[in-house]
């Protein structure tokens, strides 16, 4: 739980032009301050322009999709001629391979090469359809599908910026656990450290997770792992809300209870309701629960990713 950024910071690929790099179509750039500012402390980012990667200039004829909103092709606008659909599908899956160490992407959102979703796709009529995804983003994506990934724009929601963030560090917790070698007992162990995290996610997904592992027997930790871990990542996926984080603080709340003074405990609860009813931030009542925690130690709750999934200085939970 410490406020400074990892020594080895996660990796995320990102948009290059999100970045400030001047690479999109009119030579400008999209910068995005979360990214360059807020992020750059905690995070090394890996940019990446696929449109200027496989050779179009700078600036270029802007291109679009058109088509088959499933399948989609990548054309120019102007000379329709020009047809980058192959190019790009294969520099994603390059680049999959290549960034194979990130733990995250945020993609330019919009975009005919790495928009996420509603994406544009012109049909014959000349009228968009919003429901395409970027060439280069698909197949990236299907290369590494439990990969944590974002657009920029979807991000300033403060809930997805959460969560999102929440995912990335998940995902560099299991690389380090993978670098260590799996086993049963270390599986057993990070599934543990992530149940208050999964309660407040998706709740019935820690008891599948957990019968997972409970059932593995003899069964090879390393052929069990990957499974496990795409079943997590899937679960932490979803968002959390204020009922399942209640419920969360309501369950580490009850391992301070007969430690606790009678104001102690009212005061707790008191602000655990107001979290509820949307009067105070999700950091109030995480703050004072760590503080009984510092007060009372108990070694269990203390391991807990929930009551720190992500440095305590991004302030990611005072606006949820």
């Amino acid at each position: 739980m410490t406020d400074s950024p990892a020594p080895h910071k996660p990796k995320l690929g990102v948009s290059a032009c999100l970045m400030g790099v001047e690479v999109r179509y009119n030579g400008g750039h999209k910068e995005s301050q979360l990214c360059t500012q807020r992020l750059k402390e905690y995070f090394d980012f890996v940019p990446a322009c696929p449109e200027v990667a496989i050779g179009l200039g700078i600036p270029r004829e802007p291109i679009r999709l058109i088509g088959d909103p499933d399948h989609p092709q990548a054309v120019g606008t102007v000379h329709t001629e020009l047809n980058v659909t192959q190019p790009l599908a294969d520099y994603g899956q390059h680049m999959a391979q290549q960034m194979s160490d990130i733990c995250g992407y945020i993609f330019m959102q919009k975009s005919p090469s790495c928009g996420l979703e509603r994406v544009k796709v012109f049909q014959e009529n000349g009228l968009p359809t919003p429901v395409g995804r970027g060439i280069y983003a698909q197949a990236f994506c299907a290369a590494v599908p439990d990969l944590p990934v974002e657009e920029d724009g979807r991000l300033n929601d403060p809930v997805l910026r959460e969560n999102f963030i929440t995912r990335v560090f998940a995902y560099a917790d299991w690389q380090a656990l993978r670098r260590q070698g799996l086993s049963r007992r270390t599986l057993t162990e990070f599934h543990s450290r992530y149940k208050y995290q999964l309660m407040a996610n998706n709740p019935a997904q820690y008891r599948v997770l957990g019968k997972m592992l409970g059932s593995m027997a003899k069964a090879d930790a390393n052929e069990v792992g990957p499974r496990y871990f795409s079943a997590l990542m899937t679960a932490l996926k979803r968002c959390a809300t204020r009922g399942t984080h209640t419920n969360v603080l309501q369950h580490l709340n009850g391992y301070f209870k007969k430690t606790m003074s009678e104001p102690d405990r009212e005061e707790m609860q008191r602000l655990i309701a107001q979290y509820r009813r949307g009067v105070v931030p999700l950091v109030v009542p995480l703050t004072l629960l760590k503080h009984h925690l510092r007060q009372h130690p108990d070694s269990y709750v203390a391991q807990q990713v929930y009551l720190q999934p992500h440095p305590e200085n991004l302030s990611l939970r005072n606006a949820i």
